[in-house]
């Protein structure tokens, strides 16, 4: 379960956040995980409930953000979602593309602390 050292290291980043402004709770943590960015967000969660033990993110709520996968159409510049599965053909000129716009995403978005 490689989303055990995701969150590891996400937490690492937080920590040091803590540090720097001082705070003693983080209240409130923000992920944005792409649709084919290989985490799960269930064992994200599971993850980070296993990596916050005894930190001062303990308590925090954890709130996961999906974020579709969006491709380009380099041949008639339109934005699309996949259509059978992960396919990405163009739904207008019927072009393939591999020039993806969203969807990869695995970040740290917001962190709310006192």
């Amino acid at each position: 379960m490689h989303e055990i050292g995701i969150m590891s290291s996400a937490i690492r980043s937080i920590l040091e956040q803590v540090e720097c402004n001082s705070a003693h709770r983080v209240h409130r943590v923000v992920l944005r995980v792409g649709a084919i960015s290989g985490a799960e967000p269930e064992a994200l969660r599971f993850a980070f409930d296993v990596v916050t033990r005894d930190t001062v993110v303990a308590d925090a709520e954890l709130q996961i953000l999906s974020v579709p996968a969006r491709a380009l159409c380099t041949h008639c510049n339109l934005e699309f979602g996949p259509s059978n599965g992960f396919i990405f053909e163009c739904p207008t000129c019927h072009h393939f593309s591999g020039t993806l716009v969203s969807g990869r995403e695995l970040e740290l978005s917001q962190l709310e602390m006192s």
